[in-house]
């Protein structure tokens, strides 16, 4: 399965991805909102994506661009099992410095939100970010999300509480013909 945009492609993941993954996540300013990782860390990030496609046909889909440079990622996950809005799917997305600012993310969550309501057939989709992330609340914004003050939450990661502000995209959702499964 590969979903395809004007300028990107997003696809699942292969082992050679991990290289530029580890690099992304150990990059603190990448990280703002969370303690860069280690490569082992990011390997087992990397095969839990790998079980989501395997088990569900979808997952934050590894992005890039025409020119095959990995940019980041982008996609649909399960809300795992104990956290504060399970059951449910989440959308999310982190970017290498180098991608910030073209409007990359905005672009690959449409796509991968077009798929979550079409081929996957799911009806809302949960994205949450601290009350702090500007550039992310951009993004749910203008992808026409809607701000659900209801459904915040606090959870603990790695020890430390952290704030959910969500934002819920529904069924039905405004369709990109600019964006193919391939």
């Amino acid at each position: 399965m590969i979903l395809t945009t004007p300028r990107l492609t997003l696809r699942p993941w292969i082992d050679q991805d991990l290289d530029a993954f580890a690099a992304m996540a150990a990059d603190p300013a990448v990280m703002v909102d969370a303690p860069p990782i280690d490569r082992a860390a990011t390997l087992a990030k990397m095969r839990r994506y790998q079980g989501a496609y395997a088990d569900h046909g979808f997952t934050r889909w590894v992005m890039e661009d025409k020119a095959v440079a990995f940019l980041g990622y982008t996609g649909i996950m399960p809300i795992g099992e104990g956290h504060p809005r399970a059951p449910g799917v989440e959308i999310g997305w982190r970017l290498t410095r180098a991608a910030w600012g073209h409007g990359y993310v905005t672009e690959a969550a449409r796509a991968t939100l077009d798929d979550a309501f079409g081929r996957c057939g799911l009806t809302e989709v949960l994205s949450y970010t601290a009350a702090d992330n500007a550039r992310s609340q951009a993004v749910m914004t203008r992808l026409g999300l809607t701000r659900e003050p209801s459904l915040d939450f606090t959870a603990a990661y790695d020890g430390a509480d952290w704030t959910g502000l969500v934002w819920v995209a529904s069924r039905p959702f405004p369709r990109d013909s600019a964006v193919n499964p391939g």
